[in-house]
């Protein structure tokens, strides 16, 4: 490769890197693997080891990757956070060995004085603890390394950060945000449940928490961290690595748990392998081992360069890969009805733990790779968590091999199987589907639907797995004795319930209409089938072409209410309900002005007055809209205490900003 090809080609990697570190430190939103990305840097890498001259200060290999959010204030650290050189053999790791004993020799160490520390290389988001006189008082992202963003406030939430330390010190420590690997399956199941978009891994739900501008969602999410440095102290001195983090233990940082000192490399080679063959037992998620020269003195003697400490160094773990065979393709429906296609595999051990199942995703990926049962398939632990298959040994195929087709009825419970234009998923749309039971009575119960307080999520599941409730309409038939053998000397409790339940048969048509989930159905365009066809059975009867044709109602959604109201299982519930006197009626309603029409609002800070919610239904009753974020075609900010970024935002776009004193003078 000449000169020219070579710069060329540099370009084109720096290009894609910028890309993909962009997606991966500023959006929290990955587009390759981890391994990916490792392996395009490497060759970036050596491109301009050849060419020394080529080689600029913004490449990504001269500086950290990430920036700092737009809304967070910046934070200039006194001492860099700074990244660390990857290797990935052991051959590698060799030649920092040479480094450090070069090193050493020319500082007058003695080489069976060099000791080192094996650590895990935790799998989160990087942040520096500052404490004044003991107290906590700032906490902030590494950014760029130079620059991070303040997140005090969320850093508080976590529960393993202290407060206050038992000495009156100033110090500034660093240490890994995450999210443990059973934390982090949870999350995703109430996601899913919720029919919220589930994160990609742990390491990107972590680093998007933590940098969340609501504290408040922050504090929802199940972080935790691990302290694996003291960047600055002041009125104490170490000798070695091991003894900062023993002396941190004790003032009640929850220290990173696995430290393995050795005394030479070939002991940091066998603790590596060490944590390699035992990552799967691990709590948290790891991206691989960290060798640190343990001495302190002769660290300072080594230095850094702009973007990583010469005397610290990342071992990355290769993806285990092994061949195996896929037996079966099975389908499982998920709470939302979602239809996921599971390879069986003949049982493999990758990384250190048995694989005999793996997600398939959906149709398109098993079309694209051509993945048949009874094919030899390659399979691999992506981000050293989940299995995933690479491809598809298609010379191994003897002709017995068949092609996986999609089911047309779910599985579970018989219901027709959509797969919608521009969706990859395909999903089963029976309103009585066991799978779905749990996911379509919460909704249905829920404020914005029938309103039936008291019967939350785990009273919902207590009632299922005593066999009470099989359905929807099941529960206008429990009786007080049902509910009351839920909780002890619940009598109020149960009274309350009954009476929840009764009311909820008087509601709208428009709420019972939303709180069957319909597709695309939200309380908006449930509203306006209400005002259209007044009753569920005139709804039930309606003509493909009547429903296309009802404002708000676009084709794809009103193809969506034909085909739900043309299935048994939705008759059939509906019969259940008119048989337990639920209104299927449109109320008359007040006549309502629409003094917002065309308005914008967007709600900052903590209300008094009133509850967000009730705020923006008032908004949207009269006409107006309400919008999470700010921009120039936002009409008002309504801003209570402690509003934050929005608030900024509107001001320095000229936005109407009012209180809600205004606001209640605006609904008069």
């Amino acid at each position: 490769m000449n000169k020219n090809e070579a710069k060329e080609e540099i370009l084109k990697l720096r290009k894609q890197l910028e890309i993909w570190a962009n997606k991966y430190y500023d959006e929290d939103n990955p587009e390759v693997s981890d391994y990916e990305y490792d392996m395009t840097m490497n060759k970036l890498k050596a491109l301009e080891k050849e060419f020394p001259d080529l080689v600029t200060q913004d490449s990504l290999t001269q500086k950290v990757g990430g920036h700092v959010k737009e809304g967070f204030e910046k934070v200039e650290h006194e001492v860099p956070l700074q990244s660390l050189q990857d290797i990935f053999s052991f051959e590698e790791l060799e030649e920092f060995k040479e480094r450090v004993y070069k090193a050493a020799k020319e500082n007058n160490f003695k080489e069976d004085e060099v000791k080192f520390v094996v650590e895990t290389k935790i799998d989160g988001l990087s942040a520096a603890l500052e404490y004044k006189e003991g107290k906590f008082v700032r906490g902030a992202t590494r950014g760029n390394g130079l620059v991070g963003e303040d997140v005090t406030e969320n850093l508080k939430t976590i529960k393993t950060i202290p407060k206050e330390l038992p000495e009156p010190i100033n110090i500034i420590v660093r240490g890994e945000v995450f999210i443990g690997k059973k934390e982090f399956e949870k999350m995703n199941e109430e996601r899913e449940l919720n029919e919220e978009k589930t994160f990609a891994n742990a390491r990107n739900a972590a680093a998007g928490s933590l940098r969340q501008l609501d504290t408040k969602i922050t504090k929802q999410r199940p972080l935790d961290i691990y302290i694996f440095n003291v960047q600055k102290i002041e009125g104490k001195e170490f000798n070695s690595h091991f003894e900062e983090l023993n002396y941190l233990k004790k003032l009640g940082f929850n220290v990173n748990p696995v430290l393995i000192p050795c005394n030479n490399i070939p002991e940091a080679i066998d603790a590596i392998n060490k944590i390699g063959e035992e990552r799967e037992e691990l709590t948290f998620g790891i991206d691989g081992a960290v060798i640190k020269v343990d001495d302190l003195k002769l660290r300072e003697k080594m230095g850094t360069t702009s973007k990583v400490p010469r005397w610290a160094i990342a071992y990355k773990y290769p993806p285990e890969k092994k061949e195996t065979k896929l037996k079966d393709i099975i389908c499982q429906v998920g709470r939302t009805g979602a239809i996921t296609p599971m390879a069986i595999l003949e049982p493999v051990k990758v990384a250190g733990s048995t694989i005999s199942k793996t997600t398939l995703h959906n149709e398109d990926f098993i079309k694209e790779k051509d993945i048949r049962v009874g094919d030899t398939i390659v399979v691999q632990k992506a981000g050293d968590v989940i299995p995933e298959i690479l491809e598809v040994k298609k010379k191994n195929r003897d002709g017995t091999e068949k092609v996986f087709e999609m089911p047309k009825v779910c599985p579970v419970c018989g219901a027709p199987v959509i797969r919608e234009e521009g969706e990859a998923v395909s999903r089963c749309i029976g309103i009585e589907c066991p799978a779905k039971l749990v996911r379509n009575i919460i909704h249905f119960v829920s404020r914005e639907c029938m309103n039936i307080d008291g019967l939350g999520d785990k009273i919902i599941e207590q009632l299922i797995n005593k066999n009470l409730i099989s359905n929807i309409a099941d529960i206008y038939f429990l009786k007080f004795e049902d509910i009351a053998t839920l909780k002890k000397n619940g009598q109020k409790f149960t009274q309350n319930l009954i009476d929840a339940i009764n009311n909820s048969k008087n509601n709208d048509l428009y709420r019972l209409i939303a709180a069957l989930g319909i597709r695309h159905i939200g309380t908006k365009a449930a509203k306006t089938l209400a005002k259209k066809y007044k009753t569920m059975d005139n709804l039930m009867n309606a003509s493909l072409e009547s429903l296309t044709m009802t404002d708000d109602i676009g084709e794809i959604s009103a193809n969506s209410i034909y085909e739900f109201f043309r299935q048994d299982q939705t008759v059939d519930l509906i019969n259940r309900l008119k048989e337990a006197n639920v209104n299927m009626e449109a109320l008359e309603s007040e006549d309502i002005d629409n003094r917002f029409e065309g308005k914008t609002f967007v709600l900052t800070g903590t209300l008094e007055k009133f509850t967000r919610k009730e705020a923006s239904d008032l908004i949207e009753k009269h006409g107006g809209k309400t919008s999470g974020s700010v921009s120039k075609k936002t009409d008002y900010v309504l801003a209570g205490e402690d509003a934050g970024s929005k608030l900024t935002k509107a001001q320095s776009l000229g936005v109407e900003i009012i209180t809600e004193e205004q606001f209640e003078e605006m609904m008069k």
